[in-house]
């Protein structure tokens, strides 16, 4: 899908955050169509029991700044949903520690988006990498 095969939302067009999102702590940071960037605090709360960031978190994490990615890279009249997820983790995460998704599309067709999120801590080491794909639905309320 190129920008003129169909237009593509605008910033002012997208949802306020989730109230889970907002759980979490996750930010938006910066939002282009070819980069999305979210960053979440590690709390209490998003630990698990060795003290660390739970991997779920971090995949929450991931599915925001994707969902956010595709979410831009669509047609206003339709959305998406993601329908594959794929995690490796590489490191921990501190408590107090702040991690960043940045997420790229790899592709971007009429029917199906492929994402790539790299997950790196405060001391810019890598500690996830996310390929996620989203299907692009008609928009129904």
């Amino acid at each position: 899908m190129t920008k003129a095969d169909n237009k593509t939302r605008s910033l002012d067009q997208m949802p306020p955050r989730s109230s889970y999102a907002q759980l979490n702590g996750i930010e938006v940071v910066s939002t282009t169509p070819e980069c999305v960037v979210c960053s979440m605090k590690v709390t209490d709360s998003l630990a698990n029991r060795n003290g660390a960031l739970h991997g779920g978190a971090l995949m929450t994490l991931a599915d925001s700044a994707a969902g956010t990615a595709a979410f831009i890279n669509i047609p206003a009249d339709k959305t998406n949903t993601t329908i594959e997820s794929k995690t490796n983790f590489l490191r921990s995460v501190s408590l107090g520690d702040t991690v960043a998704a940045r997420c790229v599309p790899l592709h971007i067709g009429r029917t199906l988006i492929v994402l790539q999120i790299t997950m790196t801590r405060d001391d810019g080491k890598t500690v996830a990498v996310t390929t996620q794909t989203h299907m692009v639905l008609a928009w129904s309320k």
